[in-house]
């Protein structure tokens, strides 16, 4: 039995519609120079819980909830005695999303997450690293609506990166304005 092809809100919009206005506003030649996103990864270190199996677990069901992924355990990599950090040790979760999954999550993230956030100006406009990734912070992943309130009893923030086919941030975020990230006003780039 053949799968119906899905395709996503967000990803319909960027082929559809972003593509070719992004051709003309950054006056590229060819619609393959067009920025794209190439994947999204969510992280969360353990930080001082590192030794406790419960905010493991906690971290791994919400990530898994919240992405449609089972995590990847991040390990570290040596001793370091002043942190009490042993070699091979959890320290952290990680997703990475592609393609359908990458568009489903920022499309929730810019849709539905980021406007439930208390106090929210837009997300800061100098995250970018100089080569056309960006990256943002959550202090509290009780905002995603898939979670229910059991899975909030562990109080955990998270890091999201966006990696971009592009090495210019000026383009990185001609990319993220025109899929509908909400910047802060005054400090556009």
């Amino acid at each position: 039995m053949a799968t119906a092809s899905y395709s996503s809100r967000l990803q319909a919009r960027f082929n559809d519609e972003v593509v070719n206005q992004l051709q003309k506003d950054l006056k590229l030649a060819n619609v393959q120079q067009v920025p794209r996103l190439e994947k999204v990864t969510i992280n969360v270190g353990y930080g001082r819980k590192k030794d406790e199996n419960r905010h493991h677990e906690a971290v791994t069901t919400s990530l898994r909830k919240i992405t449609g992924q089972q995590p990847v355990q991040t390990v570290a990599r040596k001793s370091i005695a002043g942190f009490k950090l042993r070699d091979g040790q959890n320290i952290g979760s990680m997703v990475t999303l592609r393609g359908q999954r990458m568009y489903d999550f920022v499309d929730r993230l810019i849709t539905v997450v980021l406007p439930r956030l208390r106090d929210f100006h837009g997300v800061n406009a100098g995250a970018f690293d100089g080569h056309g990734n960006y990256s943002m912070g959550l202090r509290d992943q009780s905002v995603f609506p898939e979670l229910n309130f059991e899975d909030t009893n562990v109080i955990h923030g998270l890091q999201v990166n966006f990696t971009t086919t592009t090495d210019s941030d000026e383009h990185a975020y001609a990319l993220l304005k025109a899929l509908g990230m909400p910047f802060e006003k005054g400090k556009d780039n």
